[in-house]
């Protein structure tokens, strides 16, 4: 059952929203150029549908969401919208981490001041914007206890990219990883996991420092994994893939609230310890190995199957799900999870059924 209560931390409410990167594609597969136009037709004053760095992108946002039922009915509703207005021109909308298709010249940068300022900063890299993930965003009660909080979620980064694994195929080809698009997104120089904060001004005296580095243009294009929100008072956590099905963007989020409500009934208490090498490597297994393969476990160091990690860490998360009634819908989606594989997984049965790579994108196309 979906819970509709939420947490309160000293009356603060821990609500969600989840924001969804996804591919437009013609009737042969290949990336068009027409996100713009898709986003101008799908936008209505409630819900967000955005443009991103790509012209073959699009992005949808919901709304602040107080339960799994709300989130999950959003995130239909928007995937549903966005595949609608895209058949309108005769067009598809993908759910892929990346391109499954190889395309006959370089994506084209959406023509607005800032995305032309990237491609000119960051040159060769900017192609790289069309990698798709999904970032959840939930509540926190101000920026110095955000800075707490992820460092004590960064641990559980490669357990939350196990769960939206969907990036198997890129440009044509297998490329034996599960997540090519974390692959892909680790070449900005302002990408990857945290490291571990001493306090809010050492967090904005790194971000200072990189901003004097010209490693980021401006305070958007901070990449991390997980980071405070510059829009929104919230922890923005943006290390998976767009998920192959709404009911996993929901799971990721539901999962992710829990991990920031238990992080703040511990704000005293110190963050398993886990060095940035050691989380990069950590990072790099899981994506090339998916939900079902094998990673290091945070406190024992020792390798634990992914699955076995997500059922510990819903174990450790079990008294800010219960609170809010989630418990039943995160054990079932993730039953599911391991019934049908994560997004790589599928793609890669899809593909086997008669080796077309057109049957991998009619597997991630939104209805």
């Amino acid at each position: 059952m979906v819970g509709s209560r939420v947490p309160r931390v000293a009356g603060f409410v821990l609500t969600v929203g989840v924001e969804e990167e996804f591919l437009l594609i013609d009737d042969a597969g290949r990336l068009s150029l027409r996100g713009p136009d898709v986003v101008h037709a799908a936008k209505e004053p409630e819900v967000a549908v955005q443009l991103e760095l790509g012209r073959c992108q699009v992005e949808s946002a919901t709304g602040v969401c107080e339960s799994a039922g709300e989130l999950l009915g959003q995130l239909r509703e928007l995937r549903g919208r966005l595949a609608k207005e895209a058949g309108r021109s005769g067009l598809r909308v993908m759910a892929s981490g990346t391109p499954v298709f190889a395309q006959e010249t370089p994506p084209e940068i959406t023509p607005t001041t800032r995305y032309r300022r990237m491609a000119e900063q960051f040159r060769a890299i900017a192609r790289t914007g069309t990698a798709c993930g999904c970032h959840v965003h939930v509540a926190v009660p101000d920026r110095e206890a955000g800075v707490v909080v992820s460092n004590h979620v960064r641990p559980w980064l490669p357990a939350l990219l196990g769960l939206t694994a969907n990036s198997a195929f890129c440009d044509g080809q297998d490329t034996r990883y599960s997540s090519w698009r974390h692959i892909l997104w680790s070449r900005w120089p302002s990408a990857g996991p945290p490291p571990v904060f001493v306090s809010l001004d050492h967090y904005e005296t790194i971000v200072d420092g990189m901003l004097r580095a010209g490693a980021m243009l401006d305070r958007g294009m901070l990449y991390w994994d997980i980071r405070l929100s510059e829009r929104q008072p919230t922890l923005e956590t943006r290390v998976a893939d767009v998920a192959v099905t709404a009911e996993a963007a929901a799971l990721l989020g539901i999962v992710v609230r829990g991990l920031v409500g238990t992080a703040l009934d511990e704000l005293d208490r110190p963050p398993l310890s886990l060095s940035q090498e050691v989380l990069r490597a950590n990072l790099w297994r899981v994506a090339r190995d998916g939900a079902g393969g094998s990673c290091l476990h945070p406190v024992t160091g020792r390798l634990v199957p992914v699955h076995a990690q997500l059922t510990e860490l819903v174990d450790r998360i079990r008294p800010a799900l219960r609170a809010t009634g989630d418990v039943d819908f995160v054990l079932e989606a993730l039953a599911k999870l391991r019934e049908t594989g994560d997004g790589a997984q599928r793609q890669r049965a899809a593909f086997a059924k008669r080796k077309l790579l057109g049957d991998v994108v009619d597997s991630l196309i939104l209805r």
